[in-house]
């Protein structure tokens, strides 16, 4: 029999408003990572390392067993604009039961919760057969996967089954679109903009190009698990000698989702044929992220995650299910998230058997509103250590 697991709601609660406190924008996350790794070994974590980029690591568990991982990542995406925010964004507040700050759902609540499932193993004596990692991610919101991927090529470790944190409401996600991020450089002549028929407008051939992607969106595939797949210009820069030049580039960004039956291959080949039709020139390509770790370790990778989804009776998701019943009382959903997460490497890469079980909920997730019940860290929390005890086996 499995000794009974107790969860410190309290102390879940207090680390979780600390998180928040603490702000960690992509590649600034040396603090909250020093908290994450604080109130690992506080709990009583086996082992507790911090690898080349920032990504910390926490087993507890035999690391010659197999392999759960549990994947949060510690940074966030800005404030954006601090006047439509009704509560402080890093004030961690408790109002009804409902925690408020940056982040709260996406995603240190869930962080949270993971770190105080493996300390509630920890206290009630539990002895997994195998290892239990939790791992806290850096810049998985400009560039998701990539740490990941660092953690399993570059430091060697390749879990069996993978768990995400990202706010599910306490469903399971078996799956999601994939993305690439494209650039598409539009050429045209400059001229003085006293004259401007002696040249050739770069924006106004990139505008040519945006209308024929509103065009292109309704022929996209459309799955019926993962949905349809999307297309939309996000950003735009003109290149000019001064304000008063008819620019000669312009830069258009692409967000492309994809989902099944669609490729980067297909992806490229449909802006080409586009410009050629239309008779634009301009060359389309794939940006590489790069960006410079607060452990001051460059991380880079191309911008492009594939589309994933976990087949329906894998052994984890079926195991989760039941957990989930047995703990919560309650049968979940099991659907996809229309964000992007880790999974698009642990799953669409690697090939790891992955799903998604979180707190919070994906409407709250980059909005002024973030926000994650109290309760539900609790109820996750409680699902995480029922579900690595199932998993891995206990003595």
């Amino acid at each position: 029999m499995c000794p009974s697991i107790t969860v410190d709601r309290p102390a879940l609660t207090r680390f979780a408003q600390q998180l928040i406190r603490t702000p960690s924008p992509s590649m600034q996350e040396g603090q909250v990572a020093a908290l994450v790794a604080e109130t690992m070994r506080e709990v009583g974590f086996d082992e507790v390392t911090v690898d080349r980029v920032g990504n910390v690591i926490g087993r507890i568990g035999n690391p010659q067993g197999r392999k759960l991982l549990y994947d949060a990542h510690m940074d966030t995406v800005g404030i954006g604009d601090r006047s439509a925010w009704q509560r402080d964004p890093f004030g961690g507040e408790l109002s009804d039961g409902v925690l408020y700050g940056l982040g709260a759902s996406d995603m240190k609540g869930g962080l949270a919760s993971m770190v105080y499932a493996a300390g509630a193993l920890v206290e009630a004596g539990v002895a997994l057969n195998g290892a239990l990692y939790v791992v806290g991610v850096v810049q998985e919101e400009p560039c998701e996967g990539l740490a990941m991927r660092h953690l399993v090529e570059m430091e060697g470790l390749r879990p069996d089954w993978v768990v995400l944190g990202e706010a599910t409401n306490l469903q399971i996600a078996r799956g999601q679109r994939g993305r690439i991020e494209m650039c598409v450089v539009v050429r045209g002549r400059s001229c003085h903009a006293s004259a401007p028929q002696r040249g050739i407008n770069a924006i106004y051939e990139a505008a040519r190009l945006v209308v024929s992607l509103e065009l292109l969106a309704p022929q996209l595939n459309n799955d019926p698990f993962l949905g349809k797949g999307t297309i939309a210009a996000t950003a735009i820069e003109s290149h000019a000698g001064s304000r008063n030049v008819v620019p000669d580039h312009c830069t258009l960004y692409i967000d492309r989702r994809l989902t099944v039956g669609e490729t980067e291959t297909k992806a490229l080949a449909e802006i080409r044929r586009v410009l050629a039709r239309e008779g634009i020139a301009g060359a389309v390509e794939i940006p590489t992220y790069r960006a410079m770790s607060y452990t001051g370790y460059e991380l880079q990778g191309r911008q492009y995650f594939p589309f994933w989804s976990t087949p329906e009776d894998e052994p984890l998701l079926l195991t989760a299910a039941r957990t989930i019943e047995d703990t919560l009382g309650f049968v979940p959903h099991i659907g996809k998230w229309d964000f992007s997460t880790d999974g698009v490497y642990t799953a669409g890469v690697a090939g790891i058997p992955t799903i998604g079980f979180g707190p919070g909920e994906e409407r709250y997730a980059h909005t002024v509103d973030d926000q994650v019940k109290v309760a539900d860290m609790v109820a996750a929390a409680q699902v995480y250590a029922e579900l690595a005890v199932r998993m891995l086996g206990h003595s």
